[in-house]
Formats: structure tokens, sequence, C-alpha cells
């Protein structure tokens, strides 16, 4: 009996080894998940009336109807890209600025946003300080001049307008305090954070928070390697709003960095272009075509882009970065320079400066490029895509030791960079 027992033991002992040493579970995605999703539905539409009201007869109109037609003409922006709803809807909050008073903070405000999503930063700088200026909704103003001197690379007086609106119990502070760890490398606490900041929109089930929560830790998620939670969230994103174009690119990353299956991160992607003509998705097409050996489709990817941001200038500077990475692809260095040189002028953080170093490498000029990121770039960004550009600049001017130090961490940072981006990082 005793052998029995010790053979029985030993048995169930090897079975257990075996189920240990069997490979973990990987996590895939589904395509039966998010498919449904992939069907393009109606755009939401702004009556024809109201928008000629607006134009040839606004004084007619009331600050709610304004209001209303602002977040129309937001959330059609929102859902096509088409820039020309974003400055329909700055022309609205112009008006209501007229003709509000006590409402008047609230309505600079959400210019100064606007202005923002345009890329015209100072000009939201000083709506920002007008509205602080009024005194009302300080919360608020704070919070605002926090996101603006964050775009802008003040990273001194960021801190300073985060503490002023120090409130643990605050969403709007929670989700600028996982941002500011985010910036600084922390991504645990930006996570711990920004889960917090979740569970109080859920709590409120307002749905723009929600989905505002929801993509922005998604995206944390991923940046740390939380593949699978990611996922799950971008698909609680398309529950709620079935045509987000910011969850299903987040899908298509992971379909193509993490799985690296080009073909069907395309589909998805066509998916959201159908309706969605934002510039940027051709250059992310263009990226995947060229990771999938498809030439003809990264040109004409390229090609599209260009049309619709390089030749377009109703988009004013919002595409400046995006416009250097291109023109340098297309060996147009001097003109890539010029505009670098532009974005440092309007937008001096260390992406600007990162591309201004990255189009003097291009011009042969080694030297002023590193003087550039040493000054401006190391040690105040954890950003990859920035950090692997400095990479290859210390790398032209023979600095191994600091290309080794920068390697090690890209490394780290692949599904941030991708399939195309993870092997020049291996050639470093």
């Amino acid at each position: 009996m005793k052998i029995i027992i010790q053979c029985i033991c030993l048995l169930l002992a090897l079975t257990i080894l075996i189920s240990c040493v069997q490979e973990p579970e990987v996590f895939k995605t589904n395509k039966s998940d998010y498919d449904h999703f992939l069907i393009s539905g109606p755009l939401k539409t702004i009556p024809a009336n109201l928008q000629f009201e607006v134009e040839a007869n606004s004084d007619s109109m009331q600050l709610p109807d304004l209001w209303n037609l602002t977040d129309d003409n937001m959330q059609i922006f929102k859902e096509t890209g088409d820039v020309k709803f974003l400055k329909n809807s700055a022309k609205t909050l112009k008006k209501a600025i007229e003709m509000a008073t006590i409402e008047k903070p609230g309505f600079i405000r959400a210019l100064s946003n606007n202005y923002m999503l345009q890329h015209r930063f100072k000009e939201a700088l000083l709506l920002a300080e007008e509205a602080r200026a009024l005194g009302t909704d300080v919360e608020a103003t704070q919070s605002l001049l926090f996101d603006l001197h964050m775009e802008l690379g003040n990273y001194g007086l960021a801190n300073k307008y985060l503490d002023s609106i120090k409130d643990v119990s605050s969403y709007e502070y929670l989700v600028r305090l996982a941002r500011w760890n985010d910036f600084k490398g922390h991504s645990d606490s930006a996570i711990k954070l920004m889960e917090k900041a979740t569970e109080k929109a859920e709590i409120s089930q307002n749905e723009d928070l929600l989905l505002c929560s929801y993509v922005h830790l998604a995206d944390y998620y991923g940046a740390t390697g939380h593949i699978e939670e990611a996922y799950k969230l971008y698909l609680k994103v398309l529950e709620i709003s079935p045509q987000d174009a910011n969850a299903k690119k987040g899908i298509a990353w992971i379909v193509y960095s993490y799985e690296r299956n080009g073909i069907e991160a395309l589909r998805i992607l066509d998916s959201i272009t159908q309706k969605n003509k934002s510039p940027e998705y051709y250059l992310l097409k263009a990226e995947i075509a060229a990771f999938i050996d498809d030439d003809m489709l990264r040109v004409q990817a390229l090609d599209d882009y260009y049309k619709m941001a390089g030749k377009n200038t109703d988009y004013g500077d919002m595409y400046n970065a995006h416009n250097v990475d291109f023109l340098l692809s297309m060996d147009v260095e001097q003109r890539a320079y010029e505009l670098a040189q532009e974005e440092v002028s309007i937008r001096p953080t260390p992406e600007s400066y990162g591309w201004l170093a990255y189009s003097l490498l291009h011009l042969g000029e080694k030297e002023k490029s590193m003087k550039v990121i040493e000054e401006h770039v190391i040690g105040v960004t954890h950003e990859p895509a920035i950090l692997q550009r400095a990479a290859e600049i210390y790398k032209a001017n023979g600095k191994q030791d600091k290309v080794k130090a920068l390697k090690e961490e890209l490394l780290g940072a692949t599904y941030e960079l991708g399939p195309i981006k993870e092997a020049e990082v291996a050639s470093l």
C-alpha cells in the first residue's frame, strides 16, 4: 500500500511538473470581437438651416443654440477628421463669446481647447489667461493652463498649475496627474491614477468621460505590455461609440505591432478611413504596407497623405511634425529642416526639437544635431520614438556608449515603436 501511495504521489508530482512547464497561454485578438464595429454607420449631420443661421443671422441665435451647434460640429470633426468642422466650431464659439456675459469664461475655455486641437497654442494660451483674469471657475482654467503648458513644453509651469488644482477626489486632477507621471516615465503610477479616474467616470456614467478614460487607460496599458487589458478597453469604447476611430486604431495597432498581422491591421484601418479622413491614418497605412512589402500600397498611402496634409493649408500647423517625417522620407531635407524650425518656434517640446535635430542629421550636420538633442531632448522625455531618433544621432557621432544605453531602453518599448522601428533599433 505504501508503494502504491508513493507511486500515486510521484504521478501527481509529475503531472504538476508537466503542467508547470507547459507554454503559457498567449493572448490573441479575435475578429468576432470587433468585426461588427467595422461596418460604417451614418454620420451625425447638422441641419442645413441651423448652419445657415449661424453664418448669416447669428444675432438671432441664443447661447444654448450656439453650444449645441459647437457640439455638433465637434462631433462631426471627431467622426470625419474634416478640419472644416473644427473651424466651424471655433467660429460659433467666437460668436458666443461676443454674446455671453456670465457664461463667457466657459466659452473662452472651449475656444482655447479648440485652438489647442488646431495647434494654435499661443492663441490658446492668450485665451486661457483671459479666462483666468475673469476669476470664475478657477479650477477649470488652471486645468486648462496645465494642458497648454504641457503642449508648449513649459513643464515647470505645468507642474505649478497641477499643484494648484490638487484634489485626489477630482477626476480632472487624477487624469492630469496620470499624464504628468507618464511624462516623467513613472508608468505604473500613471496607470494606477488613470484606473482611479476611470472608476470615477464609471460611477458618473458620463459617456464622454468614459470614452476618454477607457482610451487613455488602454493606451497606458498597451505601452506597458498589458495588451489584453488594452484590447478589452478598446472594445468597451466601441460598445459605447461603435464608430470611435481611436479605439479602432488601438486595435489595429495591437494586431500590427503585437500580433504582426499587417493584412488584418490594414483591414481595420480601411474601416476607419471610409469615414474618417484624418491624414495620420494614411501614414500608418504606409508603415504597415512597408512591413508587408506592398510597395504600391505604401506609395499610394503616402500620396493620399500628401494630398490631405502636405498640400492642404486648411490644417495649418496641425501636421507639422508628421510633415517633417514625410519630407525626410521623401529626401526633401532642406524643407523638412525649415518646417522643423517653424514647429520649434510654435511648440518648443522635446518632440519638436527631436525633429529639428533629425532634419539636421539628414542635412549632414551631425554635430549640430547632437547638440540639439543634448540640450532639449535627453533627460527631458521618455518617448520611445523621440529617443530612437536621438540614438541614431549618437550613432552618427560615434557615441556608442550612449547608443547602447538608449538601445537597452528602446528594446523594452518595441510594442510602442512597431515592427519597422524595432528592426531599426536592433541595427543600432
